[in-house]
């Protein structure tokens, strides 16, 4: 017995339609990310994995007075080297076993971080909590900017409990934070982030000053080796 003919044209666009279903997965547009990933990725994330070195100074000048130390970080293998005008310490954050190491980690952890919070922040996804507020008002500038409050844990960690706000526009390179310890209501401390650099396909903040400049914490000597 013979389909009338209509029923053959329902068939054959049903099988049109099911062949067009079928497409192949694509990434999401970046704006429908998480906001811990759109940070990420918009200071260099996706070339993280690249990296196979990665040296910096961090440099604090507080009044008359500066302090400085250096790091040489290989994260394939977690080998950290400090450097100090006392002493030179190598050692691996995987296997911290003496108190002379624990210590330099705890500074590094804190450079670092400095250096590298939007990405930080997404590798600590699962120790944090957070907050995205998109018409906020800066508290140095006192531009409306999207803000990012990020708490840690209570437990575990150098630091737990504290608390950061980024500040941030549509381009998603932080312009401003707020460090807020134990997450206290008050501000412990307000900086710039600015004088930026791509270095081995990270996007890098180089200075952070408070409102009248007497303090500057900075980064020199910034070398990233990779790798493709």
């Amino acid at each position: 017995m013979k389909k009338p003919l209509y029923t053959l044209i329902i068939l054959s666009l049903f099988a049109l339609a099911c062949k067009e279903t079928k497409k192949p997965e694509t990434t999401a547009p970046e704006d429908e990310l998480p906001i811990l990933e759109q940070l990420a990725y918009a200071n260099g994330y996706g070339n993280w994995n690249k990296v196979q070195e990665l040296k910096f100074t961090f440099n604090v000048d507080r009044d008359t007075t500066h302090f400085e130390r250096s790091w040489i970080w290989k994260p394939k293998s977690n080998e950290v080297t400090a450097l100090t005008a006392q002493d030179t310490i190598t050692y691996n954050r995987s296997r911290i076993t003496d108190s002379l190491a624990y210590k330099a980690d705890g500074n590094f952890i804190n450079d670092k971080y400095w250096l590298l919070a939007p990405i930080n922040i997404l590798w600590d996804k699962n120790s944090i909590s957070t907050k995205h507020s998109v018409d906020v008002e800066a508290p140095l500038s006192k531009k409306n900017m999207q803000k990012l409050t990020v708490v840690y844990n209570a437990e575990g960690g150098y630091t737990p409990g504290d608390a950061y706000d980024f500040y941030f526009e549509d381009d998603l390179k932080v312009q401003e934070w707020v460090f807020r310890r134990a997450n206290q209501e008050e501000p412990s401390m307000i900086t710039t982030w600015e004088d930026y650099t791509e270095m081995g396909g990270l996007q890098l903040a180089q200075m952070h000053k408070n409102k009248d400049g007497s303090f500057k914490l900075y980064f020199t000597g910034l070398e990233a080796s990779t790798k493709d």
